[in-house]
């Protein structure tokens, strides 16, 4: 059986638009998959620890080969159960709003936390970082309010949807559906372009419903 992880960035509920397609996007792939699992994890609920002095000192001592004890310890361990509830789907979904050209600052949290040595990469000294997430598919859903490819940069940059799909793949995971939503909310009538996110949304719930599992079980 297959699970799905919904990821959610938005702190907006009802009237986020990313949060609204990766909806779609779910619904339809119960609907087509009712015998798979669906994990939605939402990145405010506090359920995500920090990853600090403690953290970063035991994430030092691993590297070290040696096992970090007390305070940072502690750090790891909530940093493991973290990397578990991620790594135990096969599927992954993420709703993602972009901040200041970049992602919300809970997303690079989620990332720092569980982008750990022997979790999600491994390391050589002569051949360098290797993904531990082989066999995982994604869909990313990015939305913007300002932000488009076809307006020119007085309307920002993009520092989210190339950063985010570059530490997917570093993380082993290169099968990647991107779902984008960027209207220009100033000037622009943002209904065609939301009814074209959904529907993309709505082709990919179905497709990820007929993925086969790839990765050891």
């Amino acid at each position: 059986m297959s699970t799905l992880l919904h990821i959610s960035a938005s702190p907006r509920g009802e009237a986020s638009e990313s949060l609204a397609i990766a909806r779609t996007f779910v619904s339809v792939f119960r609907e087509a998959n009712p015998a798979a699992s669906v994990d939605e994890w939402d990145l405010w609920d506090g359920s995500l620890p920090d990853f600090g002095p403690d953290g970063a000192g035991a994430k030092m001592r691993i590297f070290a080969g040696e096992q970090p004890v007390g305070a940072q310890e502690t750090a790891w361990h909530r940093a493991r159960l973290a990397f578990e509830r991620f790594a135990a789907a096969d599927l992954y979904l993420f709703s993602l709003p972009m901040w200041n050209a970049g992602i919300p600052y809970i997303a690079k949290q989620f990332i720092d936390v569980v982008s750990q040595p022997g979790m999600v990469f491994g390391f050589d000294p002569e051949t360098g970082y290797t993904g531990l997430l082989e066999g995982r598919r994604a869909a990313v859903v990015y939305t913007s309010a300002v932000y488009g490819e076809e307006r020119p940069p007085s309307f920002g940059s993009d520092f989210q949807q190339p950063y985010f799909e570059d530490w997917l793949n570093w993380a082993g995971i290169t099968d990647v559906s991107s779902i984008a939503f960027r209207p220009n909310l100033a000037i622009a009538d943002a209904e065609p372009g939301r009814r074209a996110a959904h529907e993309a949304a709505r082709r990919a719930g179905a497709e990820f419903a007929r993925t086969p599992l790839r990765r050891a079980s």
